[in-house]
């Protein structure tokens, strides 16, 4: 038998304000919070006992949007549950601040842009501060150095940090911000260039000169995870290559702008329209290059012609035939996306080279132009271009159609050409535990889908550099074979202005010398090792830290970022530590907007979420956030936040109002302090044990709810029983708890009071650490009330079930729905003859099914004195209306056993109004 003092609640009850809202309380509470480090995340001692959260980092590019809003404090809820369960919870922040989006900003915020050539210049002023962030023509901006511009970005990511972290304290999200970190900071880069130099030594990571994904406005190499295809116009141009006696044969193609890069015309093997060409040779029109007809799969028999033109490059079948049926080189685009200013050697006719020199330095769209006339002229132009929309890669930042251009780049293995990798990820992916999990198949399609390693060298300025170097020989050329490594001990470094063992730094650049690598890491190669980078690992020192808190628990983040972050992650700690990196991962969905279009600064409908959070608080803002589901879009509802803020009000009320009877003297003044006890066994009337009954579930709900991640439907069933608690149940036994005569002059007996003020106290001191992760500021404020100078209700114990279902002992809370269920019919007849609720009925009958009746004879008396029963009060059989029901054809499975119908009443005088 569990003793009553394991179970019994001890309050210490302090002075209650005289007006209770939710205003202010953030200010009050964080401060607060602050100051006792109630979300320090302590000593973590054994792995069991902690629960560490990879928060995403935001990137750090002007503002936060509600977006992020909505997922953030789903995560917030998890972490304050595990927190009240006893775990040691480790949440940090990190910010994002490296990479394309970063740097965008900063060209357009300062109005400059990188010039490598230039030299630092430490008195540099930027020309603007602050454009608001409106797009400038690279022709507008200010050249300077690298460094310069690093130390702009610097400047203006920790200015907007600033602004996040003041953002996210005001939601209430529990993080430690003692633990904070950024993606381009010493620690991170360390971590990034140990595991890189890690690869490196076991062969995971290397480099290679290959054709690329290249973004021509940004001047970057793309992965694969970056894609994003688009429809682009365009048209098709019938195009006839001739043989040696001048018979055509024709191709289409979107891009007669590449002719000169031509190495082949392939057609499938099977296709008999072309099976008798394979071997032969043709011309090229315009340039006059001899090519090779060419069979391979990859060619598609139905469309177009059948027969394409394989040009270096095209597009990534060009690359697939390029490498399969090892053709020639021809690249004629640069890096900058124009023809190159250089003769091809391989264009040897007189006419054709005339026709180069026309299109020279053009963009592939004025080449387009140049090439489609020439064409027309000499007759190799079959027809006019006919219109066609096509589905053509984009850089997901970038707003052109990439092009695939030849270069030297760095590439980590990801299971794209390693297929036992690609298996042990694929494995890994069956592990991890996703929520929905339905969201487990867009990962397993990218891993079945990759055809390629990770290309992880970007072309850029502000991020993790490569920490390494080349010799370079008599000649001044860098032996890429035999790169110069630092010792990890050294790490971070920046090769630029770092110096190689055994070199000085007028060797930079020189004969006989070395070189830095001049590229970065893309940003999600430092952010891939979140997981890696707030544990510690391979931190001098941290061994124990790290044990107690990797592999982590949980990993959230967007349903769009599953190939990007979510994956990249997966692949780091496979290399490096052969585990999955955390056990579970919850995946948001998309906040739309008021005409249901996914929310995003690109479209303009975005809402910048200090506005809710001002207008409505941020309990009500994080009661929006908590309805939706994890994984399903939702939209920008203020008609939810009004509720979410009607919610935190009715708490504080109703707390309010609990703890100030039996406090009161004759003057109606309550005690400043008192102290109160609420032992499950000294609830004994059968309306307060219905009332812990429901409790009992409610807790065992919630908790298996949030045990699965389901937030929404925890909150869903706390809501409903809270708002049953608070209209039902109070309402019902609010006389007793007051101790009130009856209309009889009848005084309740002093164990039915005791019995409803100790499970009134139960109840609330209940909703107030079971809606604590969803409402942190109105739960501690009505916790403060409840349990002075005994800490914060977010670090208290979340409910168990064995209190309230002791003091049920057995009763349904049936009890108290059907007791609810007649007070509101009750209140019917006086609304429907449009009286005062405190209008006494003399008389009522109602007819109720037989469950009803025994239920309701549990708890008539409070029935009675809520509803104002003075005279007879009967309950009457029902099976008789039920038999109507039933003839009528309604529904009455479920109403026949839930009926209660007034079939007679008789009101008294409403009582006078005062003057």
């Amino acid at each position: 038998m569990t003793d009553s003092a394991d179970i019994s609640i001890s309050a210490h009850l302090t002075a209650l304000p005289d007006r209770v809202g939710v205003d202010g309380l953030e200010d009050k509470w964080r401060a607060v919070w602050d100051e006792d480090g109630t979300y320090t995340f302590h000593n973590p001692g054994e792995r069991s006992a902690v629960y560490s959260i990879d928060t995403p980092p935001p990137t750090v590019s002007g503002h936060l949007h509600v977006g992020h809003v909505f997922s953030y404090t789903h995560t917030d809820i998890i972490a304050r549950y595990k927190r009240m369960n006893g775990f040691n919870v480790l949440y940090p922040m990190g910010w994002d601040d490296n990479g394309l989006p970063t740097e965008r900003r900063v060209q357009n915020y300062y109005g400059v842009r990188v010039d490598t050539s230039m030299q630092y210049d430490p008195d540099f002023v930027p020309p603007f501060e602050g454009t608001d962030g409106k797009k400038m023509d690279a022709k507008d901006q200010v050249p300077i150095s690298r460094r310069n511009f690093v130390e702009l970005c610097e400047k203006l990511t920790a200015q907007d940090e600033l602004q996040f972290e003041a953002l996210w304290r005001k939601l209430g999200l529990s993080i430690d911000w003692s633990r904070t970190y950024h993606t381009i900071g010493e620690h991170a880069q360390r971590v990034a260039q140990k595991a890189f130099l890690r690869n490196l030594e076991r062969g995971q990571a290397y480099q290679q000169d290959a054709p690329v994904l290249w973004d021509v406005t940004f001047q970057t190499a793309v992965a694969q995870a970056e894609l994003e295809s688009r429809e682009y116009p365009g048209f098709y141009h019938r195009v006839a290559f001739r043989f040696e006696d001048g018979t055509p044969i024709y191709i289409e193609t979107t891009r007669p702008e590449l002719l000169a890069a031509c190495g082949a015309l392939i057609a499938h093997p099977d296709d008999e329209r072309y099976q008798r060409y394979f071997g032969q040779f043709v011309y090229s029109p315009l340039f006059h290059v001899k090519v090779p007809i060419l069979a391979h799969p990859a060619a598609e028999m139905d469309k177009g012609a059948g027969i394409a033109m394989c040009c270096t490059f095209g597009d990534q079948t060009d690359v697939q035939w390029w490498r399969d049926l090892h053709l020639p080189l021809r690249s004629i685009i640069q890096r900058n996306g124009r023809i190159v200013m250089e003769m091809p050697d391989w264009i040897e006719d007189a006419e054709g080279k005339r026709v180069f020199e026309q299109i020279e330095g053009k963009t592939t769209f004025s080449a387009r132009k140049a090439i489609v006339e020439e064409l027309r002229e000499v007759g190799d132009l079959d027809g006019e271009p006919t219109p066609t929309k096509r589905m053509t890669n984009f850089y997901e930042k970038g707003d052109k159609p990439l092009e695939i251009v030849t270069s030297r780049q760095w590439y980590l293995e990801n299971g794209g050409t390693d297929k036992a990798l690609n298996a042990e990820l694929i494995e890994r992916g069956k592990e991890l535990n996703f929520h929905p999990d339905f969201m487990r198949v867009r990962y397993e399609n990218w891993v079945h889908g990759l055809n390629g390693d990770w290309l992880i060298s970007r072309q850029r300025f502000f991020g993790v550099p490569f920490p390494l170097w080349y010799p370079l020989n008599e000649a001044g050329e860098p032996d890429y074979a035999n790169p110069l490594l630092p010792s990890e001990d050294v790490l971070p470094i920046d090769p630029s202005t770092d110096i190689p063992a055994g070199y000085t730094e007028e060797q930079r650049n020189q004969p006989g010398g070395f070189m830095a690598e001049p590229d970065i890491m893309d940003t999600w190669a430092t952010s891939s090792l979140t997981p890696q980078i707030v544990t510690e690992w391979a931190e001098p020192g941290q061994e124990a830290f790290f044990a107690s808190t990797f592999p982590m628990d949980l990993r959230p983040q967007g349903q769009d970022i599953i190939r990007t972050w979510l994956f990249s992650s997966v692949d780091r700690a496979q290399l490096e530590n052969h585990c999955l990196p955390w056990a579970n991962a919850t995946l948001s969905g998309w906040i739309l907007d008021p005409d249901h279009k996914k929310m995003s600064k690109s479209k303009g409908n975005v809402v910048v979420p200090n506005k809710p959070i001002e207008q409505f608080g941020a309990d009500a803002v994080r009661y929006w956030a908590a309805s939706a589901r994890l994984g399903l879009d939702a939209t920008y509802d203020e008609g939810q936040m009004k509720i979410g803020r009607r919610l935190a009000i009715k708490l504080l009320n109703a707390t309010k109002f609990a703890l100030a009877i039996g406090r009161e003297d004759e003057n109606h003044h309550v005690a400043d302090e008192a102290s109160a006890t609420w032992d499950p066994q000294d609830v004994t009337e059968a309306l307060d044990r219905a009332a812990m009954a429901k409790m009992a579930l409610v807790v065992k709900q919630a908790t298996n709810f949030l045990e699965r991640y389901e937030h929404s439907k925890a909150l869903e069933v706390i809501e409903n029983y809270f708002w049953q608690f608070c209209d039902d149940y109070i309402e019902l036994v609010k006389n007793r708890a007051y101790g009130t005569p009856d209309a009889q002059g009848n005084v309740p007996a002093e164990a039915a009071v005791k019995s409803a003020r100790t499970a009134l106290g139960m109840g609330l001191d209940a909703f107030a650490r079971l809606l604590a992760p969803f409402l942190p500021y109105a739960t501690e404020e009505v916790w403060s009330w409840m349990h002075a100078g005994e800490g914060s209700v977010h670090t208290a114990a979340w409910p168990k079930p064995l209190p309230y279902a002791t003091a049920a002992f057995n009763v349904s809370p049936d009890v108290l729905a059907h007791a609810g269920a007649t007070l509101a019919a009750l209140r019917g007849i006086k609304s429907k003859a449009k009286v005062s609720m405190k209008t006494p009925i003399e008389r009522v009958r109602l007819a109720v099914s037989d469950n009803v009746r025994e239920s309701l004879r549990q708890s008539l008396a409070d029935i009675r004195e809520a509803g104002r029963v003075i005279g007879d009060f009967s309950l009457e059989h029902a099976q008789e209306l039920i038999n109507q029901m039933q003839s009528d054809g309604d529904e009455t499975s479920d109403a026949a056993e839930e009926t209660i119908v007034v079939t007679e009443s008789e009101l008294g005088e409403p009582p006078a109004k005062k003057r």
